[in-house]
C-alpha cells in the first residue's frame, strides 16, 4: 500500500509540473503580470484630499514597488512644494496690502504711530460731542 501511494504522488507530482511547465504541445499557463499602479495621480489638475485617499500602491514581495512608491511621493512633494510657494506670494501680497492700506488712512494707523485716531472704541456707545464714527 505505501509503494501505490508513492506512486501515485510521484505521478500527480510529475502531471502538475508538466501543466505548469507545458508539455509537448507548447500550452503553458500564462505568466502573472507584476502588480502596477492601475490609477495613478491625476496629471491635469493638482492632487486633492481624495486622490491620495483612492490611490492604492501596488504590493511586491517585500512590502510595496519602490518605483511607485516614488513616484507618488515626488509627485506630492511637488505639489506640496507649489501650493508652499503660493501661499508664501499670496502672504507676502496681503502684507503688503495691509502695509499700503495702514500708510494711507490715518483712523487706522496703530496707536504708537501718532496722527489722528478714534478717540471711541468700538465697544463704546456714540454720544453727542464726541469725536467717533459717527461725528
Amino acid at each position: 500500500m505505501f509503494w501505490f501511494l508513492l506512486v501515485t504522488l510521484i505521478a500527480v507530482v510529475a502531471a502538475v509540473t508538466l501543466v505548469v511547465v507545458g508539455g509537448d504541445d507548447g500550452v503553458a499557463l500564462p505568466d502573472a503580470q507584476p502588480d502596477r499602479l492601475q490609477d495613478s495621480l491625476p496629471a491635469d489638475r493638482p492632487v486633492g484630499r481624495a486622490d491620495v485617499e483612492a490611490l492604492r500602491l501596488p504590493m511586491a514581495a517585500r512590502g510595496y514597488r519602490m518605483a511607485d512608491v516614488d513616484d507618488v511621493l515626488d509627485r506630492l512633494g511637488a505639489e506640496l512644494a507649489e501650493r508652499d510657494a503660493r501661499i508664501a506670494e499670496l502672504e507676502a501680497a496681503l502684507a503688503g496690502a495691509q502695509a499700503s492700506a495702514f500708510g494711507r488712512r490715518p483712523h487706522l494707523r496703530k496707536p504708537d504711530e501718532g496722527g489722528p485716531r478714534d478717540t471711541q472704541g468700538p465697544d463704546e456707545p456714540w454720544t453727542p460731542g464726541t469725536r467717533g464714527p459717527r461725528s
